[in-house]
């Protein structure tokens, strides 16, 4: 398969280090990626494009998609963007269980160096419909995360508040 800027599964090869506050980049997403914290869910400053978090984990080593969230108001809708988003293989069932062993898995999304970073923008919206169901995708986040937090392609998921409109993945 050939490289495609925001695919899952596409190496970034190595780079020359993470970005660091001085770059716009905020200390904890910055520490994530240069091996100083261990992964783990964080959130992104609002009105900051998510693009820079995604520049920075490219520039780090690591890859990085964007689930955008925009509009989504029901299960089935954030279950569709994410099978898109992520490129989940085809055994994806969509549901909460199956993203769970999508995301315990992670085969389908290699990563050879540094790790993964998953941004999911505009998530209030969904929060704000489906609470219930929000609070299972933080929890299959959440686990996802803990399940690749000590390894050496680790996964982040950093949930955004980004008002620049949604942004390019980069691998």
């Amino acid at each position: 398969m050939p490289d495609t800027p925001g695919v899952p599964g596409q190496g970034a090869g190595p780079r020359d280090g993470a970005r660091t506050e001085k770059d716009g980049v905020p200390r904890s997403l910055s520490a994530v990626l240069d091996g100083r914290t261990l992964p783990g869910v964080l959130s992104w400053p609002a009105g900051r494009p998510v693009q820079e978090a995604l520049d920075a984990a490219l520039a780090a080593g690591w890859q990085g998609t964007v689930l955008d969230l925009e509009g989504v108001t029901d299960k089935a809708e954030f279950m569709t963007r994410a099978a898109a988003a992520l490129r989940l293989p085809s055994w994806f069932g969509a549901n909460w269980d199956a993203l769970a062993d999508c995301l315990g898995d992670l085969s389908w999304w290699p990563a050879e160096h540094g790790g993964r970073l998953l941004a999911v923008r505009a998530w209030q919206g969904y929060a704000a419909a489906e609470p219930d169901e929000w609070r299972v995708a933080e929890s299959v986040l959440a686990d996802a995360v803990a399940r690749w937090r000590d390894t050496d392609t680790g996964l982040a998921v950093l949930l955004t508040r980004d008002a620049g409109g949604p942004a390019t993945a980069r691998r």
